[in-house]
């Protein structure tokens, strides 16, 4: 893997068929420096927004791109910094471009997402065939489908050259003793060479069940400075293997990342992951 800086108004949602990912920010949900945690995925003509936070639709104005360039979205979960974004998509896409955008989405989720997110903000807006809108009026479907095989939740898609792995987490409450009593939360692997966490708390169970399956180059992994709450703590995860530590970059961290900088290095980690770079694989 290679890094390389994409400075303002200089992402493209293209490139030479390689795989690369970009961070539009990696923050936490709360960053007023880096934006929050939500990811670029390219791959030749092909490109997957995961997440779209309050905040995202900035960012990509930032980098000289609009929100409605956006083809395909995957969600991982229905906090704010990760769907805030999602009503100017649909409602931009409909009324100024007269289109659906993409969403790589299980049914079970689409009903939350819409029931208890979206809906209020979006399906008052008209009546369309003598109906409120749907979900289906604002966004086009895409449904991934289980693989059996896995132990954990996990749902597969092939967007384009994209293969694309999304498997259960365990971030919300607090009190969930796994992913399967958590609320719906998500991952994803691409390509089988790197994996995102999205947020999650310490759960070594998943990264021992990834690796062990999928080798995965690197791991963008969830990361507070702290312990407690519902994402992981910089302490318990000095305590992963050092030869996994090696390839985490972590992300979705504080605003006080600069006086953290050694000790995520001293702990054996590879990094802090930044905003507004290529990582190239």
């Amino acid at each position: 893997m290679v890094q390389r800086p994409c400075g303002k108004g200089a992402l493209t949602l293209s490139n030479n068929g390689s795989l690369s990912c970009l961070f539009t920010g990696v923050g936490s949900a709360f960053s007023k420096r880096h934006y929050q945690t939500n990811l670029l995925i390219i791959k030749g003509d092909d490109h997957l927004m995961v997440d779209c936070g309050t905040r995202a639709p900035q960012a990509l104005h930032e980098l000289g791109v609009s929100i409605m360039d956006i083809k395909t979205f995957f969600i991982t979960h229905s906090h704010a910094d990760h769907i805030g974004g999602l009503e100017e998509a649909m409602l931009m896409d409909r009324y100024v471009m007269k289109k659906r955008p993409d969403i790589i989405i299980p049914q079970e989720y689409q009903n939350l997402l819409w029931d208890m997110s979206l809906k209020g903000g979006a399906a008052f807006n008209e009546r369309h065939q003598g109906k409120y809108l749907s979900f289906e009026d604002l966004w086009q479907p895409l449904r991934p489908k289980r693989v059996k095989k896995n132990r954990r939740e996990t749902w597969q898609y092939a967007l384009g050259n994209l293969d694309l792995k999304m498997f259960r987490t365990m971030h919300i409450p607090d009190s969930a003793q796994g992913w399967e009593d958590s609320f719906w939360s998500f991952g994803i692997l691409t390509d089988e060479r790197f994996l995102f966490t999205g947020d999650t708390r310490f759960d070594p169970v998943l990264l021992d069940e990834f690796t062990a399956a999928y080798d995965p180059e690197i791991i963008f992994h969830d990361c507070q400075f702290f312990t407690g709450g519902v994402h992981s703590g910089l302490d318990e995860l000095a305590t992963l293997p050092a030869a996994l530590k090696k390839n985490m970059l972590l992300v979705h961290y504080g605003d006080n990342w600069e006086s953290m900088k050694k000790p995520v290095k001293d702990r054996g980690f590879k990094g802090l992951a930044k905003q507004w770079v290529y990582y190239d694989f």
